[in-house]
């Protein structure tokens, strides 16, 4: 099991910060790429996305799930 690994970043000019597994991170880098984005940019656009009773860790990780299963 891995542990989580914290990063900071700004979402509309608040920073804050995100800890997901490396896989994740690696995920989420892969996605912003193949999407012409930034990780930081792809995050705020998830975050925006997610409903107020859902964390933005959690709503990363569903991101990502639904995205690899989308399209693989």
């Amino acid at each position: 099991m891995e542990t989580p690994s914290k990063r900071s970043l700004t979402i509309d000019g608040h920073r804050t910060s995100v800890s997901l597994e490396n896989a994740f991170w690696r995920a989420l880098g892969r996605i912003a790429k193949a999407r012409g984005s930034t990780r930081a940019a792809l995050i705020a656009e998830i975050d925006h996305a997610r409903p107020p009773d859902v964390g933005l860790a959690t709503a990363c990780r569903l991101f990502v799930l639904a995205e690899t299963e989308r399209s693989g």
